[in-house]
């Protein structure tokens, strides 16, 4: 392609709304045009970035005999309803009703539909196990989208479904599409972590998320200093901890304490460690059709409570604050509350390391009172996983610190189980003649996503620095003067061969400066150019590369060949 017939509007100003370099870069470059709040159009740059990185998730899904498939973007309704996720997604689903009154939703992601796509399709054990894809528009309604095309409203998306007879081989399958999406992702040449991650709104019994480090990351990942373990915020888990401060010693009674509220004012009236107090935290837990309750969740105060793991422990759609009011209108008192003679309705889960825990103290459910000497079996709650990991705190595969790093999120797989194929009565005879639900895995790419990835990790003050695999050309000729007749000759020659070895590549023919050219090229991130310049009066030309490295000069004989060489 010649630069003077490709629509490529470079910008040289930065955008206001945009902040990463990513979001910067994609715009400025020509890849990408903002049309609404989180909306984007892909112009020719961008759409020859996607469809390079749409190739490769394709090449290597089909690899290991995935299949695809393409759904509708539009989903009826009554599928997400039947599945139980029509009010539990949340408001991110958009929802609306056709001219009949008959309700849909823009599908975020597409388990119902494809569940009853091979629900009608599949009937029997010989047609498994089943592996299905596709690679399409999703829309979720974000309340604030922001960073361009990481977390917009309408984004492309690999999304996978297998279907099993057993959970055994569902298994197998997660672990064949955890290599797979390694190599896609070591294709796209990134550098990336799997870590454990919370299943959110997909459901499930376990799930890891595919994270590509960078700072300007939406997520905090835990990872071991010592060893491979790594977790996103949500899910991470640590290794018991300990407290070396000497423990109090008092048998169970109720304490005056008035005025003491606080974490740190406890500790210092009581000359104790927080590790020794009880702290509660009063939620309201949302659930479907309106209802909610309020919910205790006690930890240790020298923890700090992680709300995506509270709001699964009780299985809300969300958790949401308590005001005093609402506190006292139940006979609870902010600041003196606690797992002891709770008022009657209310529920109350507590850490998993409050199991066993003596010599506690905790609120008393009396203003300007505690208690003391509180033992865990005194206690009538449900235990659960409550707590934040934290820096400092001990891997609990090694024992090594862990500690906080940011990443992108580009790839999610899960172990559905029979999460969709119950509800949705998705069944096939299994080969005692008898219906059981399909057991399933789910698997999902952020194919737009990976956009932003590759930018945040491959970039500099210049612009881009796509990879070999992503970029939109192979190699670019910049022409220094487009003036001088033999250098455009010769540009053109050069040009015509290299597509002849089937080789992309972009030639800027433009008359403008050759510095202009230049700020275009390191913008828009071709990992190679070619500049025929003055020494070709020497018969050599300078091959440039993107990443920094030294310029070298090459006989115009040898150009093609080396060219091919390096590509």
């Amino acid at each position: 392609m010649k630069f003077t017939q490709l629509l490529i509007p470079t910008l040289k100003e930065v955008p206001n709304d945009a902040t990463l370099a990513s979001h910067i870069y994609l715009l400025r470059g020509g890849f990408i045009q903002g049309v609404g709040s989180g909306l984007y159009n892909f112009l020719p740059l961008g759409k020859m970035v996607l469809d390079n990185v749409r190739n490769i998730v394709k090449e290597e899904l089909d690899a290991v005999g995935s299949q695809e498939v393409s759904l509708g973007f539009v989903t009826p309704a009554s599928l997400w309803i039947e599945s139980g996720r029509f009010e539990k997604y949340g408001k991110e689903l958009l929802r609306f009703k056709d001219r009949k009154d008959n309700e849909f939703v823009l599908g975020p992601t597409h388990e119902e539909m494809m569940v009853n796509l091979v629900k009608q399709t599949v009937k029997s054990y010989k047609q498994l196990p089943l592996n299905l894809y596709q690679i399409n528009l999703k829309f979720r309604d974000e309340i604030r989208p922001r960073f361009g095309l990481m977390r917009g409203r309408e984004f492309l998306m690999k999304d996978g479904y297998s279907f099993h007879v057993n959970e055994e081989d569902m298994k197998r399958e997660f672990t064949l599409m955890e290599e797979t999406y390694k190599r896609i992702f070591t294709r796209l040449g990134l550098e990336f972590r799997v870590v454990d991650a919370d299943s959110g709104a997909i459901g499930g019994s376990g799930s890891k998320e595919f994270m590509v480090l960078a700072n300007s990351g939406e997520d905090t990942i835990v990872v071991c200093k010592n060893c491979e373990y790594g977790a996103n915020i949500e899910a991470a888990v640590r290794k018991p901890a300990v407290c070396n401060s000497e423990a109090p010693e008092a048998n169970f009674a109720k304490f005056h304490t008035p005025n003491i509220k606080a974490i740190d004012e406890l500790s210092d009236f009581f000359k104790v460690d927080p590790f020794y107090i009880m702290k509660t935290v009063a939620m309201r837990a949302l659930y479907d059709e309106g209802k909610s309750e309020i919910v205790l969740f006690v930890l240790r105060g020298s923890d700090t409570l992680q709300e995506t793991k509270a709001c699964n422990a009780v299985n809300a759609n969300e958790l949401i604050d308590v005001s005093d009011a609402e506190l006292a209108e139940v006979g609870l008192y902010a600041g003196y509350m606690g797992p002891l003679e709770v008022p009657s309705g209310i529920r109350v889960v507590a850490d998993d390391a409050l199991k066993n825990a003596v010599q506690m103290i905790c609120g008393a459910n009396i203003e300007n009172y505690h208690f003391i000497g509180v033992s865990s079996d005194k206690m009538n709650v449900a235990y659960h996983d409550l707590i934040a990991v934290q820096e400092g705190d001990k891997c609990i595969c090694c024992g090594g610190e862990l500690t906080y790093t940011k990443g992108i999120e580009v790839g999610h797989i899960f172990q559905l189980g029979t999460r969709y194929s119950e509800p949705l009565k998705a069944e096939f005879l299994n080969e005692h003649g008898k219906t059981q639900p399909f057991v399933m895995g789910t698997y999902g790419i952020g194919v737009s996503r990976l956009l932003v990835a590759i930018i945040e990790q491959h970039h500099d003050e210049k612009g881009c620095k796509w990879t070999k695999e992503s970029s939109p050309f192979a190699v670019e000729i910049i022409v220094s003067n487009a003036k001088d007749e033999s250098q455009s000759k010769f540009a053109e020659e050069l040009y015509q061969a290299l597509k002849a070895k089937k080789i992309k590549v972009l030639l800027d023919d433009r008359k403008e400066r050759f510095g202009f050219k230049m700020k275009d090229y390191e913008l828009i991130g071709i990992p190679f150019a070619v500049v025929v310049g003055q020494k070709l009066e020497e018969d050599m030309v300078e091959l440039v590369y993107r990443d920094g490295r030294e310029p070298l000069a090459i006989d115009i004989k040898e150009i093609v060949d080396a060219v091919v060489e390096l590509i």
